[in-house]
């Protein structure tokens, strides 16, 4: 038995809708109904009446109902108190981070917090968006380091899990150096629907976006949720693939992959989980906003610096402001 089925049969037991309990507990409706038929199993007992609308609960799930309620309640305030008796005089905090993220950004961006917080204890887990998600939503995790995209919507509640854009990266189609440029390769991908594959499908269908590398045979060869899987099967010449720009920065400028023109942007964006108020994650947050407003700083600076640079060129037969061209 799952915490997290207890939790799902409370969520429906107060909403009366499979739909409406699936979205609040962000999974899909189709998992959010097998748990709560796992959870059947293990009792023994039929918790749900499936033949009413809206759904009702049984006479057992009627019973059962303040005992998953408080049982759930009783592990998470029993979970609380032994991290807090685990580490004396030290704070911790728990970061949901995509694998990109963990490596390219959290090690950094986590020792400048620490600049600005004094030591911090930290719990990583590094996985794929889906996962992360469920992690901060069901209350596991204090924060969520995640790419933004406008294709891949992510449905938190702003209030609950309010978000702060901490960094920038871009998607960029990249192939192995020393192929001839006209020779077509296989392109390598992600799973449908993982993040990154959602945002090389939304590329692909978007008008005037750069094709980059055309694929040739499976369009799909190895179809891997980690990005730096991926990474490695373009170094070693088995195809071309969408990367984090971050992640393969280092191999761009050593000539070893070559970008192919194809590039996106993405966000890097923290979620937090309001509900967690301990010091240590009250800090964090405080200290991420922070960094993030003097990053918005700096770039509105160089923003202004580079338009002011570019005013002269402007300039053409003595008229400011006016331009060649139409």
């Amino acid at each position: 038995m799952e915490l997290k089925w207890l939790e799902d049969f409370a969520s429906l037991a107060r909403t009366g809708s499979f739909s409406r309990s699936a979205e609040e507990r962000h999974v899909t409706q189709s998992a959010f109904s097998r748990r709560i038929r796992a959870l059947e199993t293990w009792l023994g007992v039929a918790l749900i009446d499936r033949s009413t609308y809206p759904t009702t609960l049984t006479a057992a799930g009627r019973d059962f109902r303040e005992t998953a309620e408080e049982a759930a309640r009783m592990l998470h305030a029993g979970r609380a108190a032994l991290r807090a008796s685990a580490g004396p005089g030290r704070q911790t905090v728990a970061v949901a981070a995509l694998h990109t993220l963990a490596l390219t950004v959290f090690p950094g961006w986590f020792r400048e917090i620490q600049a600005r917080t004094g030591p911090l204890g930290s719990r990583l887990l590094p996985d794929d968006f889906h996962t992360c998600l469920q992690a901060l939503a069901e209350g596991g995790y204090d924060f969520l380091l995640t790419f933004a995209h406008p294709s891949v919507p992510i449905l938190l509640d702003p209030g609950a899990f309010p978000h702060r854009v901490i960094g920038r990266d871009s998607l960029v189609a990249v192939r192995p150096a020393g192929l001839p440029g006209a020779a077509p390769l296989p392109r390598l991908g992600y799973p449908p629907a993982s993040f990154l594959g959602r945002v090389v499908a939304a590329q692909a269908e978007g008008p005037g976006d750069p094709p980059g590398d055309a694929p040739v045979g499976l369009a799909h060869v190895n179809e891997n949720a980690m990005a730096e899987a991926l990474k490695f099967m373009v170094l070693e010449g088995h195809g071309s693939a969408w990367l984090p720009r971050s992640l393969v920065a280092r191999e761009l400028s050593e000539g070893r992959l070559v970008a192919t023109g194809g590039e996106t942007a993405l966000a890097v964006r923290l979620y937090r989980n309001a509900g967690h108020r301990r010091g240590a994650v009250a800090a964090l947050w405080e200290a991420a906003c922070a960094l993030a407003a003097t990053a918005d700083a700096v770039a509105g600076t160089a923003d202004a610096l580079a338009a002011e640079t570019d005013a002269p060129a402007a300039e053409t037969d003595g008229v400011r402001g006016r331009t060649d061209g139409p």
